[in-house]
């Protein structure tokens, strides 16, 4: 998703979509190495966990 996508969910639903993303992660690093995931496909995974976390510090600092 891009970020001003993200920026419309609130804080419960990105913290939320964040548990997701991590265990989807979690899923691809444990499978079996016949079924090896695309190095790309966990970057990508763990890019949108970051613009997540920078939209939830971005809120953060604006309630200061």
């Amino acid at each position: 998703m891009k970020p001003f996508e993200l920026r419309e969910f609130s804080e419960d639903e990105l913290m939320q979509k964040i548990h997701d993303l991590r265990e989807e992660l979690m899923t691809l690093r444990f499978k079996k190495h016949s079924e090896t995931p695309k190095p790309s496909d966990m970057k990508k995974i763990q890019l949108e966990i970051a613009r997540i976390k920078t939209i939830l510090r971005e809120r953060k600092a604006e309630k200061k």
